[in-house]
């Protein structure tokens, strides 16, 4: 079993597990003098906390209220969102988004920079309608250049929009996308990105790609793998908890437990693979019963109970090893192997243990020269 300790003077693991619910200090002079954030990168299975200041996000921390990391990226960049503080009045939105008008808080919207400890505030976060269709990716011509996008679906339109902001441009433009899917509500479970382009995720159904910084950016769908889409909102609440869409060694993955059982009812763990961006075919990578894993001496030497887990993600770049939530502990599997391979007490700020999923946590690549050691991050 790896037990892993925070060593303060070592460098950054090659990634980490990011909570989505940052800390936030009691004052703004309790960061590093000149940094926006700080950030402490305990190697897997430990999970990494972002830490932000009261000026980023004034309100106070609970379980109904609290930031959010919405996407990371492998060039160091994280989307943070931070509400203001209640709001005074109707919110002024563009024609066509009356519906959205009535919000308790004010909406913020931050960049953060992981290399330069900076936070850079998205301007007129109004025009943002549902942050769980909001997405980051680095341009692929690894220029410094990004991108934000929302794909955002109007109420009685035909036409959704992808809601784009450039750091070229520093400016919103919205962009008219023909949506190739029947009229049913794509559920925001997620957002990721792979080979400069944004993949939305919707785990009843299917994926939806495309590429922001095309001019006319086409949207093309790819199905979840046959047999695996379910009715519209069946498992909410709930389904982020037994399924995830994430990348590995550079392709996209989903993972399954739902209800999934093999051929004498026991219950399973299941990883598809999509042969590559362009394709809209999976191909099963491999089953594995929670019977099997549990039996492994591995298993048996964590002293944790016989008990179906709670899915948190897949490791970025060995797609046969799972992580999972399991009481205090997030349990390393490789399922393919049957095996505990890392088990550790993990911590986040949010959500109590007893709602944990999928959507509490990402796993996030480290740019290159953070995890060198060229780069000194600010920590608390």
């Amino acid at each position: 079993m790896n037990h892993h300790t925070e060593m303060p003077s070592a460098a950054p693991p090659p990634w980490v597990i990011l909570g989505r619910v940052p800390r936030v200090t009691a004052a703004d002079t309790d960061l590093p003098p000149g940094a926006d954030h700080s950030l402490a990168l305990p190697a897997p299975p430990c999970v990494a906390l972002l830490t932000i200041p009261p000026r980023i996000f004034p309100g106070r921390t609970t379980s109904e209220n609290f930031p959010s990391v919405l996407a990371v990226d492998a060039s160091g960049l994280l989307l943070i969102k931070a509400d203001q503080g209640p709001a005074t009045g109707p919110t002024d939105l563009p024609a066509g988004c009356q519906e959205f008008c009535c919000r308790p808080t004010v909406a913020g919207y931050f960049v953060l920079d992981a290399m330069s400890a900076s936070a850079l505030p998205l301007p007129n976060a109004k025009y943002i309608m549902q942050p769980g269709h909001l997405g980051l990716t680095a341009s692929p011509a690894d220029d410094g250049h990004y991108m934000v996008a929302e794909l955002q679906m109007i109420n009685g339109s035909d036409t959704p929009g992808l809601l784009c902001f450039s750091s070229q441009t520093g400016e919103w433009v919205r962009k008219d996308v023909p949506y190739p899917l029947p009229s049913r509500p794509l559920s925001p479970n997620g957002v990721v990105s792979l080979s400069g382009r944004l993949w939305w995720f919707d785990l009843t159904w299917c994926l939806v790609t495309c590429d922001p910084f095309a001019d006319a950016p086409v949207l093309s769908v790819v199905p979840l793998p046959e047999g695996k889409a379910l009715q519209y909102g069946e498992g909410g609440g709930v389904l982020d908890k037994y399924r995830c869409v994430g990348v590995s060694a550079g392709k996209l993955r989903f993972v399954d437990t739902y209800r999934n059982r093999n051929s004498s009812g026991a219950a399973q763990i299941s990883v598809w693979t999509l042969a590559d961006p362009d394709s809209t075919e999976w191909t099963l990578e491999y089953e594995t019963t929670f019977g099997e894993i549990c039996d492994d001496v591995s298993y048996k030497a964590t002293g944790l109970p016989r008990k179906i887990p709670v899915l948190a993600l897949i490791h970025p770049t060995n797609p046969d090893v799972v992580y999972f939530f399991l009481d205090e502990h997030m349990l390393g599997v490789d399922v393919r192997a049957r095996k505990v391979v890392e088990c550790e007490v993990y911590e986040l700020v949010q959500p109590p243990r007893e709602h944990v999923s999928s959507r509490f946590v990402h796993a996030w690549q480290l740019p290159r020269a953070l995890c060198s050691g060229n780069t000194t991050l600010p920590s608390l």
